[in-house]
């Protein structure tokens, strides 16, 4: 079954609500009615009705079933004000001015999705990068065994012999420029998770490098390899804490193509134990923002693979922050995503329901 069928087939089984915050865009407007129409879920649009409808008429976009919120006017807003003034960020702010930060969308949405009115978020098409990841890092609470903010992007190569037949995970391309040890570790696990539920069994997860198992002495492969070992060990307090044996497989450093080509792994492995990433690795650890945004554009532009994301890591809630120049159906398939990642996300991210914060 191809990817996105396989991924949709799951979803229908359990809809989740995903609040675009990008609401008067035609792609979204599509994008939330092309989820519905899937099976997939509700959509939830941000924005002034008015606007919402006179842009969905002009696109011939029915918005049967399809949720419009205006912050302004929203009965939550009360409520919104209230939580939100409990922040340090804004406490001492003026009623006012809190209300004109929390009814800005991308703001009031994330707002939406900490406090349990939405299952996942869905935006940035509509500004600049960043503009969304501020109000998310600011309002939804990090995990607690997540030690950086970071993201993913799914790669779907057309050679279906590379990752799960062609399906395969980026991470960090979009958010931390130059990752500690830790942080890398505590990346690839959070890209292992979100792995883990998409393809429904153990991840293999390569930390990259240019350098196989030693093969440099060099401080930087050295810290691939160091990132490697800590990421093992996270993953099995996590799996401990789940319930959930044999959470992934973490090898490195390798080198990018002993990571994905079971011939050159074959040869560079030659007299080293056997391993159950090399040759076979689906999630890939890049050593620096460089070098994962550099490989992800690539890889589009040159194969013609297609790339999702970025999917939100390290938060108590499924996020994702799209390019601007995204089409409805990446939208589509991105809030798949977010709603997959949803299903199981407690049973994933094990953590108590304060950490979670109110559920409604």
């Amino acid at each position: 079954m191809p990817f996105f069928q396989s991924v949709y087939a799951k979803l229908r089984r359990h809809p989740k609500r995903i609040v675009f915050p990008d609401g008067n865009d035609p792609r979204v407007i599509r994008a939330a009615r092309l989820f519905h129409d899937r099976g997939l879920g509700v959509g939830i649009l941000i924005g002034k009705r008015a606007e919402i409808t006179e842009i969905a008429a002009a696109n011939e976009v029915s918005l049967e079933r399809i949720g419009i919120v205006d912050p302004e006017t929203s009965s939550e807003m009360p409520r919104f004000l209230k939580l939100a003034g409990t922040l340090e960020r804004y406490r001492g702010m003026s009623e006012g001015n809190l209300k004109n930060s929390i009814s800005v969308p991308n703001y009031f949405a994330a707002m939406m999705l900490q406090h349990g009115l939405v299952d996942g978020l869905v935006g940035g098409v509509g500004a600049y990068s960043g503009s969304l990841f501020r109000p998310l890092i600011q309002l939804i609470k990090p995990l607690a065994h997540a030690t950086v903010v970071s993201s993913a992007m799914v790669v779907e190569v057309p050679r279906l012999e590379f990752g799960d037949e062609g399906v395969l995970f980026f991470a960090d391309c979009g958010v931390v420029p130059e990752p500690t040890v830790p942080q890398l570790a505590s990346i690839g696990v959070q890209t292992g998770l979100l792995a883990r539920q998409v393809f429904g069994h153990r991840p293999r997860i390569a930390f990259l490098s240019f350098s196989t198992h030693g093969s440099s002495s060099h401080p930087a492969a050295s810290k691939m390899a160091a990132a490697a070992a800590q990421a093992r060990e996270l993953a099995l307090q996590i799996s401990g804490t789940a319930g959930l044996d044999d959470l992934m497989e973490i090898d490195g450093e390798l080198q990018a193509d002993t990571a994905i080509v079971p011939a050159i792994a074959r040869i560079k492995e030659e007299n080293k134990p056997p391993s159950l990433v090399a040759g076979r690795a689906n999630v890939l650890i890049f050593p620096d923002l460089n070098a994962g945004n550099i490989a992800a554009k690539l890889v589009h532009h040159l194969s013609g693979a297609k790339v999702y994301g970025q999917i939100i890591l390290g938060l108590t809630r499924p996020a994702a922050e799209l390019s601007r120049g995204t089409l409805s159906e990446d939208i589509v398939s991105v809030a798949a995503i977010i709603g997959l990642q949803a299903v199981e996300y407690r049973k994933l991210y094990p953590l108590s329901d304060e950490q979670f914060g109110a559920q409604k």
